[in-house]
């Protein structure tokens, strides 16, 4: 009897394309895996995972447009996972409903063209060698591509590497190089990793056991105290309104909106401070005279300040600003710098707003406060006061220090309801705090307040979605850490030169 004959194999050209779309499909899951990374999930080693699977997702790229296509998936799933919440702002925006899913679906697709970029440039500089295209050139370039995200168009942040360290051994080395080369760490780390599972010999065991050093090394940078204490404890107190976005504005709910912070505020008149959300007086400041001689009599009678979030203008008929006063003994202001793209400003002005007008959205136009600004004080102490979305920056914060004591950020995250910004925005005002070396308070309207310790710890919070307020004891520091005094250029330059010496690398192998 004859054998049966073996069943045919499928074409080489079929099993490559099952291949290629399994590993199309394959970058689009671990972008998605990737904001478990964040808060408020903190399962930071899934940063590692995800993007080593992109790394060897990008390593059987046959051409730079396939590599740009795997980039895109990635950034779609992680964006569209993570940072999708922006379609809660939509709905207080005066943005039909139906068009709501498409604006998002926009904004997500345009943030995904990062990592596609980065994927696009890596292939093109990278033919052949495993070890210089996995441990120098995408580590580089995803970093550099982290960098032009957080510039261009005003920058968005979210979702950077570094900041999904804050509770990591890694979060050691963030008062060193900040979020960027905390990222590059990550970064690093996951070439590495995708490299080990590629060679599975001695060399990638020794490379595996060198980045587990450098997180071991964080640890011990973690117990370094990078600045020291200017002076005795303050008291400062954090007030939720907690006044919904839909109602924040109705005539009728001005007067109730006022009653209740000032009734919030005389619970806790005790503390040197107490910080009020962004926008917490629901109109312009010279629209609330009487309100604000009132508070600012009380406060200058119990000895302490109030500093408020308040929209202000720039005299008749001129642009309105994004502010925070400071109503007490030292009175000043803040005006806001960095302004939200199409939340505060349009971006490419004469092209967008006749498109968004033609379709019914009102889109918002705030002026930017002057890029040098006095501070505020709390007795003798500096702050360094951020509103909103300046606190994503870390050259913003900087601009404050070392001469600022302390750092204040206001929000107000009701505009993103309950979904993962807030837990988000949060996470990296924590990382402003560790780089740093500062206490930080943080009041916003709906949640998360919280006090944030040097280390970036919060050590005081407010529930979410209640009307709340708590004193709390804060340090003012002086000093400045490593981050702090070199910023981000030599870590971006670093990472330029991290890619040179990868692609130059590769050449010579070729």
């Amino acid at each position: 009897m004859r054998p049966e004959a073996p069943p045919p194999r499928a074409p080489a050209a079929w099993r490559f394309r099952t291949r290629g779309a399994a590993l199309d499909a394959g970058c689009l899951a671990a972008g998605v895996a990737l904001p478990l990374a964040f808060a408020p999930f903190g399962l930071f080693p899934v940063a590692f995972v995800s993007i080593a699977a992109l790394f060897l997702a990008w390593r059987a790229c046959r051409t730079p447009r396939r590599a740009f296509l795997r980039g895109w998936l990635f950034g779609l799933g992680a964006f569209g996972a993570g940072a999708s919440w922006v379609r809660e702002s939509f709905a207080f925006s005066n943005v039909p409903e139906a068009l709501s899913p498409v604006l998002t679906a926009g904004f997500v697709g345009c943030l995904a063209c990062y990592p596609a970029a980065v994927g696009w440039i890596a292939a093109r500089v990278s033919p052949v060698g495993d070890a210089p295209r996995l441990l120098a050139v995408y580590p580089a370039a995803w970093m550099l591509g982290e960098w032009l995200r957080g510039w261009a168009f005003t920058g968005f942040t979210w979702l950077q590497l570094g900041y999904s360290q804050i509770d990591a051994p890694a979060a050691g080395w963030l008062p060193v190089i900040g979020v960027y080369g905390a990222g590059a760490l990550v970064a690093f780390a996951a070439g590495g990793l995708a490299w080990a599972l590629l060679r599975r010999d001695r060399r990638a065991f020794v490379l595996l056991g060198g980045a587990a050093a450098l997180w071991g090394a964080g640890a011990a940078l973690a117990r370094i105290e990078w600045t020291r204490p200017a002076g005795p404890p303050l008291e400062v107190a954090i007030v939720q309104g907690n006044v919904a976005q839909d109602l924040k504005w109705r005539p009728e709910m001005r007067e109730r909106t006022l009653d209740r912070y000032a009734a919030l505020t005389r619970e806790h008149f005790d503390a040197d401070l107490v910080v009020w959300p962004e926008s917490a007086m629901p109109g312009f400041l010279d629209t609330l005279e009487a309100f604000t001689r009132r508070i600012t009599a009380e406060a200058v009678e119990r000895d302490g300040s109030v500093l408020t979030g308040v929209m202000t203008r720039k005299g008749p008929g001129g642009p309105y600003l994004n502010s925070v006063v400071m109503l007490g003994p030292e009175p000043g202001a803040y005006h806001k710098r960095r302004l939200v793209p199409f939340g505060e400003y349009v971006p490419i002005a004469p092209l967008i707003r006749p498109v968004m007008e033609a379709i019914g959205v009102r889109m918002a136009d705030f002026g930017r406060g002057a890029r040098e600004q006095a501070a505020l004080h709390v007795g003798p102490y500096a702050i360094g006061v951020s509103i909103c979305y300046e606190i994503a920056f870390g050259d913003e914060v900087r601009r404050a220090l070392p001469n600022a004591a302390l750092l204040v950020t206001v929000s107000n995250d009701a505009w993103f309801g309950d979904s993962l910004g807030p837990h988000q925005h949060l996470e990296m005002a924590r990382v402003r705090a560790a780089e740093s070396g500062r206490w930080l308070v943080r009041s916003t309207n709906t949640g998360l307040s919280a006090v944030v310790s040097p280390k970036g710890a919060v050590v005081a919070r407010l529930p979410q979605f209640e009307i709340a307020a708590r004193t709390s004891e804060v340090v003012p520091m002086r000093g400045a850490t490593p981050s702090v005094r070199s910023g981000d250029a030599p870590v971006v330059v670093a990472f330029v030169a991290w890619l040179v010496a990868g692609a130059a690398l590769m050449r010579r192998i070729s």
